[in-house]
Formats: C-alpha cells, sequence, structure tokens
C-alpha cells in the first residue's frame, strides 16, 4: 500500500507573508527557513535577545506574561494570521512576554535585523506589520478585560474559537493543566467548564485532544471578546485592505 504523504508547509500558508506585494515577498523568500515548532518549545524567553521573527503556518504559538513566581498567563496567541516576535522588528532587542509553542506544527523563521531593514524602508511591507501590530495589540487588550470581567467557560470558548481560526482542523492538542495556565486559573475550573461543554454536546475531549463538534453554538455561548478580536484582526488584516496607500 502506497503510503500517503503530505506536502511541505509553504511561506504563503501564513496569511502575513501570503498578503505581501510579489516584490516584497521574492525578496524575503531566499531567507526564509522552514522549522518544526514541537508542542510546548520556547520561541523565546522574557528578557532573552533574539536573533528571528516566526511566521507559523499551521502552528499556534501563545505570547506569554509569566510572573515572578513562574505562574504563566496568556497575553495573546498568534497563528497564521502573523509574526512571533514584532517587537524585534520595531526596535526592541527584547520583549517582556514569553513565547510557547500551544499546538505544534510548522512555521517560517527570518533573521529579525533582515526584516527590521526591509521595515524601516517604509512602503508595504512597514504598513502591513504595523496593521498586524495593532490588531495584536486589541487582542492584547481584549484578553485582560475577558479575564477580568467573564467567566472561565466564555474565557475557554473564546480561547478555542481563537485557536480554531488559527488551524486548518477542528482539533487542538492540549491538556486542561496547560489551558488553565494559559487562561491563568485553576486546572479544576477548566475541568468543569470542558465538562459542561462536551455534555451540551459542543466539543469532545480526551487524553488531551480537543475537538470542537458544534462550532455555531460555541459562538452562542462565548463573551463579545472574540468578536471584537476577530473583527479588528479582519478589518485591519482583510486581503481586500489596499496597500497602495503605502506606496503612495
Amino acid at each position: 500500500m502506497l503510503l500517503r504523504r503530505t506536502r511541505p508547509p509553504t511561506p504563503k500558508q501564513n496569511h502575513l507573508l501570503a498578503a505581501l506585494p510579489a516584490a516584497d515577498y521574492e525578496h524575503l523568500l531566499p531567507q526564509l527557513e522552514l522549522v518544526r515548532l514541537p508542542l510546548g518549545s520556547a520561541i523565546y524567553e522574557s528578557g532573552s535577545r533574539q536573533g528571528h521573527v516566526y511566521f507559523p503556518t499551521n502552528s499556534i504559538v501563545s505570547l506569554l506574561c509569566v510572573m515572578r513566581d513562574g505562574s504563566p498567563a496568556e497575553i495573546a496567541v498568534t497563528g497564521n494570521e502573523g509574526v512571533v516576535g514584532i517587537a524585534l522588528v520595531m526596535g526592541g532587542e527584547t520583549t517582556p512576554s514569553r513565547a510557547v509553542v500551544q499546538n505544534a506544527g510548522y512555521g517560517f523563521r527570518l533573521n529579525a535585523r533582515l526584516l527590521q531593514r526591509r521595515f524601516d524602508r517604509g512602503g508595504p511591507l512597514q504598513h502591513l506589520l504595523l496593521r498586524y501590530t495593532q490588531a495584536l495589540v486589541t487582542q492584547m487588550a481584549q484578553t485582560a478585560a475577558c479575564n477580568r470581567h467573564h467567566a472561565i467557560q466564555q474565557q475557554l470558548c473564546r480561547w478555542l474559537l481563537l485557536s480554531l481560526d488559527r488551524l486548518p482542523s477542528n482539533d487542538l492538542t492540549m491538556t486542561q493543566e496547560l489551558i488553565a495556565n494559559m487562561l491563568g486559573v485553576r486546572p479544576e475550573g477548566v475541568t468543569e467548564a470542558a465538562g459542561k461543554l462536551q455534555a451540551k454536546g459542543l466539543i469532545h475531549y480526551n487524553r488531551g485532544k480537543i475537538t470542537v463538534l458544534d462550532r455555531p453554538k460555541l459562538e452562542a455561548r462565548v463573551c463579545e471578546c472574540y468578536a471584537v478580536v476577530k473583527r479588528e484582526y479582519e478589518r485591519l488584516l482583510s486581503p481586500t485592505v489596499s496597500l497602495s496607500s503605502a506606496t503612495a
């Protein structure tokens, strides 16, 4: 029996890279290096100097704020819609957050100085990265508000939907303990919330694998934070957004 070979990831599976004008994309293409991003691996640590930025294709990276006692809390997620390490391009050599792979997969890494030089020239690349940064800041702000004002089940629904938006399937590989760390809540709270969603037939959870069975019902239960973040990403990063103003 012949084994079916899967096609290797391509840079244009990342929406930011795919949105670049042909000239900008062709300039970066030879410098893009395909890398495997294993579950739980740290792309960068808080305060450390980093030489690369990462463009995920079928993986998800969590940006974490780590407290002095070591306890983490997720402030944003990045997948095929964006880039990990944007602070390095904006002139910051380090960042106070920690970046950890939440869902294993692949991505393309690029020398941060090379991208910064292209960014400093202005034009469509700079315009696109600034739009992405604004969308990312919106996600961070809304995450903080959600964690303060909404129930754990609503936070879990938001987390699941944001993750699904960045994956090609309805399956997530993540233990409830890790989800609790991401949300900054007790594991018992996530267990109870996930159990209620499973009892209603919205998700199926087994041995660290979560499958979303009914997305419309999940969207009906989520708080407004998910829609706010989704609308902002669509507004700022839609394929129909013209970059011509950046070249005028």
